[in-house]
């Protein structure tokens, strides 16, 4: 029976941010302890898991489809079992199976330490999508891909009930793991190999367990064999000054903050259930930046929320223009059911929408090139992640602030450090050659 299990494959198929991407390694983890081997293929695979978000549409649109495309599959192999996992697991439950009844399994992401229960109960349907206290979630076996970099987790759940977001009613409240967790845990990483962690929560700036988040950051910022430190998402509201100072004075924590605006229309921001003002934000990006030598900033915008006006628009363009971000992502406001956004009847014409949102990137677009232009002829540390995704003469890395290099692949691995002169700017990426005897 055991030898048979041996030969059973899994494949996960992940929609949304880095939280999911991180909850389908503790999925792989579990399932790899249950015998089970990834795969690639969903062709070959005897269990398929969706990791689904559901904070926008257009990603839960795109789940569905999916699933509608795989149907087929389930006819050609009935004992082949079809999972959903992840926040519209949570948020819909049983409803999953009413509009799709070739799915086996419901869960939500609360309740990955369950799945490998469900998988050997075999009793059919089966959903698990209810609240759980926190238990499991740090103590979950990991199965990240090889490479120098590593996602933790730090925190679970979300206090702060902004207006259009539904990740409160999905994740639950805050919950964070005591610091010693968490400090274990990357040592065994630097043991394994691991240079970068990326620490990951809804809003680290709230981490609060025996330590503060600054104090976190001081205590991994210790741990031998870590190089670089990294997190989101972070706060405006909670973004003190002592964790300006941690950033400024820990040489492990990279120059790199991802620091949501989401709109440069106070009204808008007051609507959303932000926190702050758009001069209250500009005055914290205004202290990092000059605490934090060569930062790279990087944020959220929602535009077309309701009620947002041309001039809430304008205000949102003349924000970009002042700070000056090295990226966005960018989104049309979507109405998520339960939050209290999507109570407002006041709509924007999605053609608004679209209008508005082509304008923000295109002046993005021309500001991100400025500033990476700014780094011709410079020369950076870059972690090595592994071959191009779509060269594979090239090799891939990242900066410090989190810029995306390429560069010919001579004698590199995944984790290696190298020193990489840059030689042309692109939108979103840099293309470099490495630095003779400059590699460790």
């Amino acid at each position: 029976m055991v030898f048979l299990k041996m030969f059973r494959r899994f494949y996960i198929e992940t929609f949304g941010c880095q939280m999911n991407v991180h909850d389908s390694e503790k999925m792989a983890g579990v399932l790899s302890g249950e015998g089970y081997r990834p795969t690639d293929d969903p062709k070959e695979a005897d269990i398929i898991i969706y990791n689904t978000c559901s904070i926008r549409e257009k990603a839960e649109q795109k789940f569905f489809s999916e699933l509608g495309r795989i149907k087929p599959l389930k006819r050609k192999r009935p004992h082949l079992k079809i999972a959903v996992a992840g926040c519209i697991a949570q948020q819909k439950g049983k409803a999953v199976f009413a509009r799709a009844p070739h799915v086996d399994l419901v869960f939500g992401p609360q309740n990955i330490h369950l799945l490998g229960g469900l998988l050997r109960n075999d009793r059919g349907r089966a959903v698990a999508n209810e609240d759980n206290p926190f238990i499991a979630e740090s103590d979950l076996p990991v199965l990240r891909k090889p490479g120098g970099r590593a996602w933790v987790s730090i925190m679970y759940g979300c206090n702060n009930y902004c207006s259009y977001c539904i990740v409160p009613f999905t994740r639950g409240r805050e919950r964070s793991r005591p610091s010693g967790s968490v400090a274990q845990e990357i040592a065994g990483l630097a043991v394994q190999g691991f240079k970068e962690v990326t620490l990951l929560g809804q809003n680290v700036n709230s981490y609060r367990s025996d330590l503060d988040f600054p104090g976190l950051l001081r205590a991994i910022n210790a741990i031998d064999g870590i190089e670089r430190v990294r997190f989101v998402t972070s706060h405006p509201r909670d973004l003190s000054e002592d964790l300006i100072s941690a950033m400024s004075g820990l040489e492990k924590v990279c120059e790199h903050l991802h620091l949501p605006l989401q709109s440069g229309s106070d009204k808008v921001l007051k609507q959303m259930n932000r926190g702050y003002s758009l001069d209250e934000y500009r005055r914290k990006v205004d202290a990092l930046r000059e605490r934090v030598s060569g930062l790279s900033l990087t944020t959220d915008i929602i535009t077309g929320f309701p009620g947002e006006t041309d001039r809430d628009h304008r205000s949102t363009i003349e924000a970009l223009e002042e700070i000056r971000y090295d990226g966005i992502f960018a989104f049309k406001y979507s109405p998520r059911p339960g939050t209290s956004a999507a109570l407002i009847a006041d709509p924007v014409h999605d053609t608004s929408k679209t209008e508005r949102i082509e304008e923000i990137l295109a002046l993005q677009d021309a500001i991100t090139l400025g500033i990476n232009r700014g780094l011709e002829n410079t020369v950076q540390e870059i972690l090595v992640e592994g071959p191009s995704e779509t060269d594979a003469s090239m090799a891939t890395g990242r900066t410090r602030t989190n810029k995306v290099v390429n560069f010919p692949a001579v004698s590199v691995r995944p984790g290696d450090t190298v020193q990489v002169r840059i030689t042309s700017a692109r939108k979103h990426s840099l293309i470099g050659r490495l630095c003779e005897g400059l590699h460790t």
